[in-house]
């Protein structure tokens, strides 16, 4: 009889922390094919890519307000069969600091430990191994790029719409013909949704050949990532999800958070100049805003676009050229990021940016 495993993944509800999960996964079934994997993630999280994994037998998902402390889960929890043989938690469910700054999560966490009955196996994982979704890419003729303007963050932390003419011009320039996807999501639910406006969208698709896949379900918008040679976006969930999906990321890196990436995929982050552009914050305060077509975070102004243009169009070309592997993207991030100060503020699935480290 195959052994169990429950990866109990519940964290905030971005859907990059799922991908998070889902690598976990995927992990322990390179291990161990015949193992039973159970998988419980924050309810408002989208769960649809955990239910295209054939090596997911079981997919969960708990309501949690992650600030609420006062929260009774035992409801929630006695959905889910008590007896595995071994129960693997996100790691920041024991961290004393994010137990403090998210006690809705502290109180999930300890709950789970009371329901759940481990028998007390350790599984062997396979780290370090490349996880790919399921989903199709269709073939395309010419140069097909993915455009994602912003995340789930205020409006001010992502690049105004004179920014990103300015991105799509020049990458029109560079690659003549181009067809841009444009991906996103404006429904207004319990998930997250992108701060960029209908209007906002609408003048960028109506400046260069394109194609529009905003609002359309999750694998749809993925699908159409999948077909895509590189997905252009600042920092986001969906941008790690596409990741897992094969196609290359160009980021448009700043605001609080460093890119996290997972084994495989090549990818390639702009970084700001953060001493003038200040960046990667973490939970500290966030920099004083800039004016820049309202209030503006100051790595996503204007004069930031502008500085590293040609180096967003460098980028985006060794992705769409296929002249940069992954190996060769992280060790060059880790690299930049050692040469900006943020040595300590790096982070990738299973550490694959530790063995490029300096000693």
């Amino acid at each position: 009889m195959p052994g169990s495993l429950l990866v109990n993944f519940v964290y905030c509800h971005p859907v990059g922390h799922a991908i998070e999960a889902l690598h976990r996964c995927h992990g322990y079934h390179r291990a161990d094919p015949d193992l039973r994997i159970g998988v419980v993630l924050n309810s408002a999280t989208p769960v649809e890519p955990a239910r295209l994994c054939p090596f997911i037998d079981e997919v969960h998902a708990v309501d949690v307000d992650v600030f609420d402390g006062s929260a009774d889960f035992a409801p929630r929890l006695a959905r889910i069969g008590r007896d595995w043989d071994q129960v693997v938690e996100d790691e920041r469910a024991s961290q004393s600091w994010q137990r403090t700054l998210f006690p809705g999560l502290a109180r999930y966490f300890d709950q789970a430990r009371e329901h759940f009955r481990p028998g007390g196996v350790r599984f062997p994982y396979a780290a370090g191994e490349a996880f790919r979704l399921p989903i199709q890419a269709e073939p395309h003729e010419g140069v097909r790029i993915a455009v994602l303007p912003g995340g789930s963050g205020p409006r001010s932390n992502y690049p105004s719409v004179r920014s990103w003419r300015l991105v799509l011009d020049a990458l029109a320039v560079r690659f003549p013909g181009a067809e841009f996807v444009f991906v996103g999501k404006l429904r207004d639910d319990a998930r997250t949704s992108t701060s960029f406006g209908r209007g906002e969208f609408d003048e960028l698709i109506g400046s260069v050949r394109s194609v529009d896949a905003v609002d359309r379900p999750l694998v749809a918008q993925l699908a159409e990532v999948a077909s895509s040679d590189v997905l252009v976006s600042p920092h986001s969930g969906f941008s790690m999800a596409a990741l897992a999906v094969g196609t290359p990321w160009l980021s448009i890196s700043g605001n609080r958070w460093p890119e996290y990436y997972f084994p495989g995929t090549p990818f390639y982050s702009v970084l700001p100049e953060v001493a003038r552009f200040p960046a990667f914050n973490l939970f500290a305060d966030d920099p004083q805003p800039v004016s820049d077509d309202g209030p503006r975070s100051p790595s996503m102004s204007f004069d930031r676009i502008s500085a590293d243009l040609a180096e967003i169009v460098d980028g985006a070309a060794r992705l769409v050229e296929r002249r940069w592997d992954f190996d060769t993207a992280l060790a060059d991030y880790v690299r930049r990021m050692v040469a900006l100060g943020m040595r300590h503020r790096m982070w990738s699935v299973d550490d694959v940016h530790a063995a490029y480290l300096p000693q």
